[in-house]
């Protein structure tokens, strides 16, 4: 099984940090889950075939699908303007059901481990605001992962402190949909 990661946002920050809050930065927590990620993937045998975070979309989706990666994880971290909102949801294709079994997974993996609220698998949809364009636009079962609210305080600090966490999280999430295919 091939994998393809995207940490979410501009690398940098630049033009696009993703959503900041007391100086954390959506674009830097991503970026080291994902190479975290890559590194555990790797170890337990999985073939991580790109780690690419851009401002570009279709870039990314393009690196993707000429890798013929067979599963795309775009990774991020939810952020509201009500700071008591809280959790981990992951995303997949409305029509995808390979794909919202690599979302149980990588869900259940991340909200058992780390014991974030259960917000849910969820579909995107065409003509909603979760019609996420890396999903709806890589050859590959593709997920995006909304690992925490980077404007909650409890789970910002678990975004801050564990990363290292959720990327063993989401690539157990990995191995578990790997072994039901």
């Amino acid at each position: 099984m091939k994998v393809f990661i995207n940490p979410g946002h501009a690398p940098n920050g630049y033009p696009d940090p993703g959503a900041v809050s007391n100086g954390v930065r959506e674009c830097d927590v991503v970026a080291n889950v994902g190479n975290l990620l890559a590194n555990y993937l790797t170890a337990a045998g999985v073939e991580v075939v790109g780690v690419l975070q851009h401002d570009d979309l279709g870039t990314i989706c393009d690196a993707s699908n000429n890798a013929d990666a067979d599963v795309f994880i775009s990774l991020h971290c939810n952020s509201a303007a009500n700071s008591a909102a809280e959790g981990t949801e992951t995303f997949h294709w409305h029509t995808s059901s390979s794909g919202k079994k690599l979302a149980e997974c990588i869900q259940d993996q991340i909200v058992h481990s780390l014991e974030t609220y259960d917000r849910g698998v969820k579909k995107c949809v065409p003509g909603t605001g979760t019609n996420f364009y890396v999903v709806r636009n890589t050859d590959a079962v593709a997920v995006l992962v909304e690992m925490a609210f980077i404007s909650n305080a409890d789970d910002r600090m678990l975004l801050e402190s564990n990363q290292d966490d959720f990327a063993r999280a989401i690539a157990r999430g990995v191995t578990d949909y790997q072994q039901m295919i």
